[in-house]
């Protein structure tokens, strides 16, 4: 530990967790994510971070789990060849929030690097075939400074060939001797073809009424490659799924909702059937199966949890593998047969119990202890609707009040799991967990609605959530507190600058505090994508400077934790250290956590247990709660 400045403490963390005292729920259990069936449907590779941090294990014919012999950590998703082969594995690099691409047999055999390493990041293309060709070549984006370069590479030998290069691009698919290509930055991005050399590109226009102005993000290509599928902004608010014909550019609108926007889809191997999923408002889910000969449409349930994703079809399109949880069960890996209906957990427990990761104080947590989010919606200050998910305390309110606000800004709080927020309300704090202006599930209009010069709407939302709190009496006048992570950091440190009386605490997880050093120290490839959201730094240098947190400082008044990873170069530490070095300077009480090791995101679970203890008892001891001892 060493000290800067008056009252100011920089801890450096650590892997171990000593303090084993007993609290009303673990700070951490276990979650699985990123299913994958080999092409039999005989085994299913998964992701958990059970053994302390994400981790591949196999589900096969037997009763339990088991861990794979593939020796990665920090893997985040994973998508098996169609040969069965191999898996391809997408890890969180060390040194950076940089991004690699591994190939490995099931058995752990033949590992290698394929994209990625020092200076650059990559990732896997998107959709049915989980980063896969139909021939098993793999497909990744691999990007070194702001240059991007689309990629096919062989997993036996490594062997590579690069389709095109150019800033801001991404590889989606690969079909019929064509690619399809994302080009864009953040929320405005639109889809073009090429041949697999790179040669007779077109743009894609997903607007059935030819009108300018829409975009598209996600894309497939038939299995013959004469169509495009994409989840389409063209022409409505809320998203829809299209059909584009190479041949005569026509397109057809062939599914949407009036209630709920396309969230993704994922189309069968033989390119008969596409699997929609839907973000109802405020964040749940429904799955629908399209026939793509007839149009008609099928809802899939029931679901097996409230918010799921990477839904695939598998064993010859008679069931449904996918990702699935709520506000009571971390996220787990589910088969859903489609005859039947029955829903199978190959992850997650029937029991009502929740295991901790290892590295936990709790070894198990029992779901009668948490407590269900309710929907609440309250207007902006320029009557805009806004909503979040409340979470109660088990005794009458009022209740101190932490408000959450999540990353992005495309991001979206939904019910979910989440131990910090169940580990506040058993010690008595509520959480109220907003989706201000900005954030994805509501539609264009409301993603779009804090870009560049209208940033401070966000900022204004959530000084109306604290009014929405008190003035409905959930809470009282100096017991709101703010607390954020990344973006959701940025707007902590904008709301305890811009509305210094309203808050009383806050907790400001890897913010960014200055605009134009984020810009300066970021990775360049995001720093590209992010102009379309905070401005270009050379046309909006002082919009920049007025919106950033650091140049109101002298106005923050609440205590304030600052979380960071020192391995972070999304928002890189430079961001906490001025935050940090600027209170010490005006001696304001904060307390400064940072986690050597660890990138955007905190991937170990005894640094997130180290986290949320801190969390919570900075919270505490700020609102004036009184916690029980063990």
């Amino acid at each position: 530990m060493s000290v800067q400045g008056p009252g100011a403490e920089v801890e450096t963390q650590g892997m171990g967790v000593e303090d084993q005292s007993a609290e009303a729920v673990p700070e951490d259990v276990y979650g699985s994510w990123s299913p994958t069936p080999d092409p039999d449907g005989s085994r299913v590779a998964f992701i958990s971070d059970r053994g302390g941090a994400p981790a591949i294990w196999i589900k096969g014919p037997g009763p339990q789990p088991t861990a794979s012999g593939i020796s990665l950590a920090r893997v985040t998703s994973i998508g098996w060849s169609p040969d069965g082969e191999w898996l391809a594995c997408l890890v969180a690099g060390s040194g950076s929030s940089r991004d690699e691409v591994w190939v490995a047999r099931p058995d752990g055999s033949g590992l290698r690097l394929v994209a990625g390493g020092p200076g650059s990041t990559a990732w896997l293309g998107a959709g049915s075939r989980q980063g896969w060709t139909a021939d098993g070549r793999l497909m990744v984006t691999e990007t070194v400074g702001a240059v991007a370069s689309a990629v096919l590479v062989s997993p036996a030998d490594g062997s590579r060939s690069v389709i095109t290069s150019g800033p801001l691009i991404s590889i989606l698919d690969v079909s019929g001797g064509r690619a399809l290509i994302r080009r864009g930055p953040r929320s405005y991005r639109t889809l073009a073809v090429c041949a697999l050399d790179g040669s007779d590109e077109q743009p894609v226009s997903t607007s059935v009424t030819g009108e300018r102005g829409g975009f598209a993000d996600l894309g497939g290509l038939s299995p013959d490659g004469r169509f495009v599928y994409a989840r389409s902004e063209a022409d409505h608010d809320l998203a829809t799924l299209v059909r584009v014909s190479l041949s005569d550019a026509s397109v057809e609108l062939l599914a949407q909702r009036k209630d709920a926007e396309l969230q993704s889809f994922t189309l069968s191997t033989d390119g008969s059937t596409a699997v929609l999923l839907w973000n109802e408002y405020g964040g749940t889910n429904a799955v629908s199966l399209l026939d793509l000969q007839s149009l008609e449409q099928e809802e899939v349930g029931p679901l097996p949890r409230d918010v799921v994703d990477n839904c695939l079809l598998f064993a010859g399109g008679k069931s449904l593998i996918l990702t699935a949880e709520d506000w009571s069960d971390p996220r787990g890996a589910w088969t859903i047969d489609l005859a039947s209906g029955t829903t199978l957990p190959l992850t997650s427990r029937a029991d009502g119990e929740l295991r901790g990761s290892r590295g936990a104080s709790y070894a198990t947590v029992d779901t009668a202890d948490l407590t269900r989010p309710v929907l609440r919606r309250f207007p902006g200050l320029d009557g805009r609707e806004i909503s979040g998910w409340l979470y109660r305390p088990d005794s009458p309110a009022p209740w101190p009040t932490m408000i959450h606000l999540h990353g992005g800004p495309e991001a979206q709080e939904r019910p979910v799991y989440n131990s910090l927020f169940q580990s506040l309300v058993a010690a008595g704090v509520a959480v109220f967990a907003p989706n201000v202006r900005g954030s994805s599930g509501f539609g264009r209009s409301y993603e779009t609605a804090d870009d560049v010069e209208l940033r401070l709407g966000s900022v204004q939302d959530v000084y109306a959530a604290a009014e929405h709190l008190i003035g409905c009496g959930i809470s009282t006048p100096g017991r709101v507190g703010l607390m954020g992570r990344s973006y959701g950091g940025y707007l902590t440190l904008a709301g305890l600058t811009w509305y210094p009386e309203m808050f009383a605490v806050g907790i400001d997880v890897c913010g960014m505090a200055d605009l134009e050093t984020f810009y300066q120290h970021t990775e360049p490839w995001i720093a590209a994508a992010a102009v379309s959201k905070y401005g270009d730094p050379a046309k909006h240098a002082d919009l920049l400077r007025d919106f950033s947190p650091i140049h109101r400082i002298d106005r923050l008044r609440a205590p304030l934790l600052v979380v960071h990873g020192a391995d972070d170069t999304n928002v890189p530490v430079e961001e906490a250290e001025q935050v940090v070095t600027a209170l010490a300077e005006r001696e304001r009480p904060h307390r400064y956590l940072l986690f050597p090791g660890e990138g955007h995101e905190l991937l170990d679970t005894a640094n997130r247990v180290t986290f949320v203890r801190a969390a919570v008892e900075w919270a505490c001891d700020h609102l004036g709660v009184e916690r029980s001892e063990a």
